[in-house]
């Protein structure tokens, strides 16, 4: 990832990045949960860490967070040193893990006001800042009721809200939308947005493909500890294949003799797909569009329908990490051999 600057401010950190880490390792006994992770976050952006199941995205962030200290390896946070400063780095940070951790006995209100002294916010400014975040995340109704009594859209609503009544000025985002309905996800989405436009700066894990590209400026993909890739989204996209030339037969009996024409014309990166009816073609650009539809039209072959589309980021996950992004995740075209 490039760093935006390389002069050191008076605690320690790169000007201009929030959050440095430098060969970060984590041992829980033969395990190795971070193999020596390097990363940056830029002041005022979203950094999108992406992984499957025991990569070490959680692991990463309670490092982080100070809670877990690591075995090797620097980190700093806001420019203070998550081993030497912990106490001063807490006071910088806000952190939403992945399941909402907050007081059911208390009401909303009262949870929000008393992370605010916790904080030692002045009692005026606790209870300012708790009603502005109630309404701020449309809990304003339920502020005075348990906690207990509220569904999980908006105790996950009330934890965010928790987080971030210190004003911190990096927020750490444990896969915070898991188990979200999609309205209440938009709801946290826009939250997240306004906060960085403000100035906050946000690591953000997530297994939500379309979450990640809807929040994160740029990206780092994290596996068995290590950091297998990082970079923008439309840069990981271009490293997958760039765009792929999608051309539907009238009829989808003619996908082999179709591929087979390609072939023999020198354009071999042809496949097909029976079950979506799609022919596939990686191209670079307008000429290798024009070339391949002049070859299909020149056999006379007739079609239903043309489209480009470059790769999702299921598709880039799957093919950096060997698997899929979620469980449901899947390729979006199966390759049949040509014969």
């Amino acid at each position: 990832m490039t760093r935006i600057a390389t002069a050191r401010n008076d605690r320690g950190s790169a000007a201009g990045n929030a959050v440095e880490v430098h060969g970060i390792v984590k041992h829980y006994g033969a395990t190795k949960a971070l193999d020596g992770v390097d990363l940056t976050v830029q002041e005022g952006t979203v950094l999108g860490v992406l992984g499957p199941n025991g990569a070490g995205k959680t692991t990463l962030v309670r490092v982080l967070s100070t809670l877990i200290k690591p075995d090797a390896g620097t980190a700093f946070v806001g420019g203070y040193d998550v081993l030497r400063q912990p106490k001063q780095l807490r006071r910088t940070i806000g952190l939403t893990g992945q399941y909402a951790s907050v007081d059911e006995l208390l009401s909303g209100y009262e949870n929000l006001y008393l992370i605010g002294r916790l904080l030692d916010l002045p009692r005026r400014e606790a209870k300012a800042r708790a009603t502005e975040l109630l309404e701020r995340f449309s809990l304003t109704e339920a502020a005075k009721r348990p906690a207990k009594t509220y569904s999980g859209g908006m105790r996950r609503r009330l934890d965010l809200a928790a987080s971030m009544i210190g004003r911190p000025r990096v927020l750490y985002l444990d896969e915070p939308t898991t188990g979200l309905d999609p309205r209440t996800r938009n709801e946290v989405w826009d939250e997240v947005q306004r906060m960085v436009a403000e100035g906050t700066t946000v690591l953000l894990t997530t297994q939500y493909m379309e979450e990640a590209e809807q929040l994160a400026d740029e990206l780092t993909v994290i596996d068995r500890g290590r950091v297998i890739a990082n970079g923008l989204v439309a840069d990981l996209k271009a490293k997958v294949g760039g765009q792929t030339l999608q051309v539907r037969p009238v009829d989808p009996g003619e996908l082999p003799r179709m591929a087979r024409c390609l072939h023999d014309t020198g354009i071999t990166t042809a496949t097909y797909s029976a079950d979506t009816g799609l022919l596939a073609v990686p191209i670079t650009g307008e000429e290798q569009l024009t070339a391949v539809i002049g070859v299909l039209g020149g056999h006379g072959f007739a079609i239903a329908g043309i489209d480009t589309k470059v790769p999702s980021l299921d598709e880039v996950f799957l093919a950096i990490t060997g698997k899929p992004a979620s469980a449901d995740a899947a390729p979006s075209l199966v390759k049949e051999p040509v014969a």
